[in-house]
C-alpha cells in the first residue's frame, strides 16, 4: 500500500528574530499600511496619466488625474461604482489581481522585517493593512458624495478591507506558518483531494483561456476592425488595448463557464454549448471571441470537462487501498473545484450601467454545480475501478497461506513444565515475560565517544590463568598431629576396601604371583 507522506514546506528559522520595541513595531506597521495605499493609488494614477497623455482630445492635468484615480482605486478593490445611468458592477479583475499582488508583497516584506514566524503574529500586519485600506476607501466614498461617480461608503469600507485583508493574509501565510496550521488538520486523503481540486480548477480555467484564444484567432478580422474603428490616434488605441487587457480575466472566466456547459449572458444574449440566443454586443475587440451563431460541434467542448474529471480520478487511484477512501478524495477535489469556480463566477459579472447590455452574468450556482459533477462522476468511477484491488484478489485465492493470529499479550509460561524441586518450579512460574523492545540499546559501543578499545582489549589466556591462580586463595596445610594418620595410609585403606568389594586379592598378593 503506498503511504502518503506530507511534505513539510515550512522553513525552520534558526536565527533569533530581531527584537523591536512597541514603538518601533508600530512604526513599521504604519509604514507598511500607508505605503501599500500610496503605492497602489500611485500605480492607478500612473496608468490614467499615460492614457490621458496619449489621447488626442484629452486634457491632461495633475489634479484631474489624481481625482480620477480615486474611483479607479475603488474599482481596483472591486467596489461597484454608481453613475446617473446606473451601476457599474462588471469591474476589471486584472486590476484587482495586480493590487492584491502588491499588497501581498508589502505584507510579506513587513513580516520579514519584523521577524515574524508564528501564526498569531500575522494579525498585526493583516489588521493594519486592511484597516488602512478600509479607512481610505470609506473616506474616498464620502468625499465623492453625490458627484458624477459615486460609491456607497459602507460598501467601499468593507470591500477595500476584504480585498486587502485577503491579499495580506496570503502574503504572510508562508512566513508565519498559516499553511501548516490549515493543512496539518487534514488527513492525507483529504489533503490529496484538496490538491487535486486546485489542479482541476486551474486546468478548467486554462481550457477556458484556450477557448477565448481560439475565438480571437478565428475572428481576427473582426478584432482588428474594431481596433481600427476605435480611433485613429495612438492614445485611443492604447486605451482600448488596456481596457481589453484589464477585462481579459473576466473573459477567461466566461470561457471557462462556456466549456463546462454553464455558459454566460450579456443582456439578452445567451451563449452556451447547448443554447444560443443572439443579439447586439458592445463594440469591444475582446468580445469578438464570442460565437456569432449556433454551431453543430459546440457540444464537443464539453469533452474538456470530462477529460479533466478522468484525470482527477486517475491521480486519486493510489490514495488508499480502500475504494471508499479514494472516492472521498475525489469528492474533496470536486467540492474544492466547485467552491473555487463559485468565487470566480461571482467576481466576473455584474451590472453594466443599466443599458441594453445589462447585466453581464456568469451563473455562479450553475457553474459550481457543473464543475462539481464533471469532477465527481468520472473521477469517482476511475478511482473506484482503477485503484489497488490486491485485497480482493487475495481473498479470491483459496490457496493463499493465512498466518495465524498471535496474541503478544498472551502468557508465554508453559504451565506443564515441572521441576523435581518444588522450589524451582515455583520460581519458574513467577518469571515474567519481557518483550525484546524494552531492551533497546541507545547507542552502539563502536560509535560511543567514551569507549576506549585499548582499555577493553582481551588479555592472553595464560596471563588470565596466572592472575586467576594468584587471586585464588591457597589452602594452608595443617601440621599432622600425633593422632592423625598419614595420607598414604588412608589411600591404602581405600584401595583395600575397593578390592575387597570387587572380590579381588590385595595388590601385594597379586604382585607376589608369577607373571603369566
Amino acid at each position: 500500500m503506498p503511504v502518503l507522506q506530507r511534505e513539510v514546506t515550512r522553513e525552520v528559522n534558526t536565527v533569533r528574530p530581531p527584537e523591536f520595541s512597541r514603538s518601533e513595531r508600530m512604526r513599521v506597521l504604519v509604514a507598511a499600511a500607508v505605503g501599500s495605499v500610496v503605492v497602489g493609488y500611485a500605480a492607478v494614477a500612473a496608468v490614467l496619466a499615460l492614457v490621458s497623455a496619449t489621447a488626442t482630445y484629452a486634457q491632461f492635468s495633475t489634479s484631474g488625474v489624481l481625482s480620477a484615480a480615486a474611483p479607479a482605486w475603488l474599482a481596483a478593490h472591486h467596489v461597484p461604482l454608481r453613475f446617473e445611468s446606473g451601476q457599474l458592477g462588471v469591474l476589471p479583475l486584472l486590476a484587482t489581481a495586480l493590487l492584491m499582488l502588491l499588497v501581498g508583497r508589502t505584507a510579506a516584506g513587513t513580516a520579514d522585517r519584523l521577524g515574524l514566524y508564528e501564526p498569531l503574529q500575522a494579525r498585526g500586519v493583516v489588521l493594519s493593512i486592511a484597516g488602512a485600506h478600509a479607512v481610505t476607501g470609506g473616506a474616498i466614498a464620502l468625499i465623492m458624495g453625490d458627484g458624477v461617480v459615486r460609491a456607497t461608503p459602507a460598501v467601499a469600507f468593507f470591500g477595500c478591507a476584504a480585498v486587502s485583508g485577503i491579499a495580506a493574509t496570503l502574503g504572510v501565510a508562508r512566513r508565519c506558518g498559516l499553511y501548516e496550521v490549515v493543512f496539518d488538520k487534514l488527513d492525507p486523503v483529504a489533503l490529496h483531494g484538496l490538491r487535486a481540486g486546485f489542479m482541476a480548477l486551474f486546468a478548467l480555467v486554462s481550457v477556458g483561456a484556450l477557448a477565448v484564444a481560439a475565438g480571437l484567432a478565428v475572428s481576427w478580422p473582426t478584432t482588428s476592425g474594431l481596433f481600427a474603428g476605435a480611433g485613429p490616434s495612438f492614445g485611443v488605441g492604447l486605451g482600448v488595448f488596456l481596457l481589453c487587457l484589464a477585462y481579459l480575466p473576466n473573459a477567461i472566466i466566461a470561457g471557462f463557464s462556456y466549456v463546462v456547459g454553464a455558459g454566460f449572458s450579456m443582456g439578452g444574449v445567451e451563449v452556451s454549448p447547448l443554447k444560443f440566443v443572439g443579439g447586439d454586443v458592445p463594440p469591444v475587440p475582446l468580445l469578438a471571441a464570442m460565437p456569432e451563431g449556433e454551431v453543430v460541434w459546440s457540444p464537443g467542448v464539453l469533452v474538456g470537462g470530462l477529460l479533466i474529471g478522468l484525470i482527477v480520478g486517475w491521480t486519486c487511484r493510489n490514495v488508499s487501498d480502500r475504494s471508499t477512501s479514494r472516492v472521498r478524495a475525489v469528492l474533496v477535489a470536486a467540492i474544492t473545484a466547485g467552491v473555487g469556480s463559485l468565487v470566480l463566477a461571482a467576481t466576473a459579472g455584474g451590472k453594466l450601467a443599466g443599458g441594453a447590455f445589462d447585466p453581464v452574468t456568469v451563473p455562479a450556482g450553475l457553474l459550481a454545480m457543473a464543475v462539481l459533477l464533471w469532477v465527481l462522476v468520472p473521477g469517482a468511477l476511475v478511482a473506484w475501478l482503477a485503484g489497488n484491488r490486491t485485497k480482493a484478489v487475495a481473498a479470491a485465492g483459496a490457496a493463499e497461506f493465512v498466518e495465524p493470529d498471535f496474541d503478544e499479550d498472551a502468557e508465554a509460561v508453559d504451565q506443564d513444565v515441572v521441576f523435581e524441586d518444588d522450589e524451582l518450579t515455583d520460581q519458574f512460574e513467577q518469571l515474567e515475560v519481557v518483550d525484546e523492545d524494552e531492551f533497546e540499546v541507545e547507542e552502539d559501543l563502536e560509535d560511543d565517544d567514551y569507549y576506549d578499545e585499548d582499555e577493553y582489549e582481551e588479555e592472553p589466556e595464560d596471563e588470565l590463568d596466572e592472575e586467576f591462580e594468584e587471586e585464588e586463595p591457597e589452602d594452608e596445610e595443617e601440621p599432622l598431629g600425633e593422632d592423625d594418620e598419614p595420607a598414604e595410609a588412608e589411600e591404602e585403606d581405600l584401595d583395600a576396601e575397593f578390592d575387597e568389594m570387587l572380590g579381588m586379592e590385595p595388590e601385594e598378593d597379586l604382585d607376589a604371583k608369577p607373571e603369566r
